[in-house]
C-alpha cells in the first residue's frame, strides 16, 4: 500500500537521553549492550574540543576497552567508511559510539552497515536497502542541526563521482542518542549558523512533505518555533547554555519530524550540491531554502501559511501571494542576520554545472516527498535562481 494514500503512519526514534552532561552516561549504555570493545568514531576537531576524552573516561569507568577512528572528513567519504569497518573488524569491536557532528555520526552509522552486511557501502544507496541489523550504535551529537543521531538517514560522499548518496532505512536509526547541549559550546559561529539553518530547513520540509502526518507535525512546528526564536541570540551569546539547550531541543524535534516525514527539494538539491563542491551541508541549504519555498508555496499554501505564522509573521488580512513574499523575506532576513550572504555563483557554480546537479538531485530520495512534483527542468530553474 502506498505511503501517500494510506492514513497509517509509522514513527521511529532511538532511545533518547536529553540534557546537560548526559554524554557521561555513554559507558553505562555500552555496558548494557554487553560491550567488550567499542569503536569510537569521531574527527580531529571533536577530539581537540575534549568531548572524546569524556567518552573515554566514561568507558574506562566501566572497564570497557575501546579504539578510536578519527579519519573522518567534513563530508564523510566511501573510503573512510570502509577503513573504519576494517578497524572495527581487526579490533573485534562489538559496539559503535560516534561523537561529533553529522559527519562522524553518518560515518559511524555507515560503518555499522558495512560490518553487518560485509559489503561495500555504495551497495546500499536508496530506500529500505538494509536487511541485517547493525551493531549497537550510540550517538553523541556535538552540533545542533544535522539530527543524524535520531534519523533514519545516512549521507555519504562519493568523491570519485563528485556526488553524495543517501541511505534511508529504519535499520539506520541508532539505538541510543545522548543529546547533550554542553557539547555544542565548541561550535564556532559559522558552524552554529550552518547547523541551525539545516535544522530549520528540516522542520519546514518535514511539515510540507507528502509524508507528513499527525505524528510528525507537532515536532516540526515546535522545532521551527524554538530555532526561529533562539538561533540569532544563541550565535550572539555562544556561552549561554540555556539558549544552546533550546536550539539543541529544536534540532532534535526537527530530526524526529524529518526522519519520519522525510524531506523535499531543498535537501535533494543540497545533497547534489554538497557532493559536487564538498561544501558544508547547512551552507548548501541556506543558499537554496527561499528559492525552494517560493517554488513549492502554491502546492501547499495552507501549510506554508502555518509555517509563516509559526515563524512570527502576522498573516491577518494577507492573501497567499503576500504571505509567500513575507515568508521568503523572513527567511532571507534570518539568513543575513546570522551571516549568510552566499549565492551558488560565489562558490564557483556556473550555468553549465546546473544540468549535472539537477540530474543527481532528481535521483535523491528526498525529491519524492517534495510537495510540488518536480521535473529536472524545474530543478534547473531553481538552481538558476540561486546562482
Amino acid at each position: 500500500m502506498s505511503q501517500s494514500l494510506s492514513p497509517l503512519r509509522k514513527f521511529v526514534s532511538p532511545e533518547i537521553m536529553f540534557g546537560a552532561g548526559c554524554r557521561h552516561n555513554v559507558g553505562n549504555y555500552a555496558k548494557t549492550f554487553g560491550a567488550r570493545k567499542v569503536l569510537i568514531v569521531t574527527d580531529p576537531g571533536v577530539i581537540a574540543a575534549g568531548w572524546v576524552a569524556d567518552v573515554e573516561a566514561s568507558l574506562q569507568a566501566q572497564a570497557i576497552d575501546y579504539c578510536i577512528y578519527s579519519a573522518v572528513s567534513p563530508n564523510p567519504r566511501v573510503e573512510e567508511v570502509m577503513l573504519g569497518a576494517d578497524l572495527y573488524r581487526e579490533n573485534h569491536c562489538d559496539v559503535i559510539v560516534a561523537v561529533g557532528g553529522g559527519s562522524p555520526m553518518d560515518c559511524g552509522k555507515a560503518i555499522g552497515i558495512v560490518v553487518a552486511h560485509g559489503r561495500n557501502i555504495l551497495e546500499f544507496e536508496g530506500v529500505d536497502m538494509l536487511y541485517m541489523p547493525s551493531p549497537p550504535l550510540i550517538l553523541i551529537p556535538t552540533t545542533a542541526g544535522t539530527s543524524a543521531d535520531v534519523s533514519q538517514f545516512v549521507i555519504i560522499s562519493n568523491q570519485q563521482e563528485r556526488m553524495k548518496f543517501s541511505i534511508v532505512s529504519k535499520a539506520a536509526v541508532p539505538d541510543v542518542s545522548l543529546i547533550d547541549p554542553e557539547t555544542t559550546l565548541s561550535m564556532d559561529p559559522f558552524l552554529s549558523a550552518c547547523t541551525g539553518i539545516d535544522a530549520l530547513v528540516h522542520a519546514i520540509e518535514a511539515f510540507v512533505s507528502t509524508g507528513h502526518g499527525p505524528l510528525t507535525d507537532p515536532h516540526a512546528l515546535e522545532a521551527m518555533r524554538l530555532i526561529n526564536g533562539n538561533l540569532v541570540q544563541m550565535i550572539a551569546n555562544p556561552a549561554d547554555v540555556a539558549l544552546r539547550e533550546k536550539i539543541m531541543l529544536g534540532s532534535m524535534q526537527a530530526g524526529l519530524a524529518f526522519s519520519n516525514a522525510i524531506l523535499g527539494a531543498v535537501h535533494a538539491m543540497s545533497h547534489s550540491l554538497g557532493g559536487f563542491l564538498d561544501l558544508p551541508h547547512g551552507l548548501c541549504n541556506a543558499v537554496l531554502v527561499e528559492h525552494v519555498v517560493a517554488f513549492n508555496y502554491n502546492s501547499a499554501p495552507e501549510r506554508f501559511k502555518v509555517i509563516a505564522e509559526t515563524l512570527g509573521i502576522d498573516c491577518r488580512g494577507l492573501n497567499h501571494r503576500q504571505i509567500r513574499t513575507r515568508l521568503v523575506e523572513h527567511l532571507i532576513a534570518l539568513k543575513h542576520t546570522i551571516g549568510f550572504h552566499e549565492t551558488l555563483g560565489l562558490h564557483g557554480v556556473s550555468t553549465s554545472d546546473i544540468p549535472f546537479l539537477s540530474q543527481h538531485a532528481m535521483h535523491d530520495p528526498c525529491i519524492l516527498t517534495n510537495p510540488r512534483e518536480s521535473s529536472q527542468r524545474d530543478v534547473e530553474v531553481v538552481y538558476g535562481e540561486a546562482l
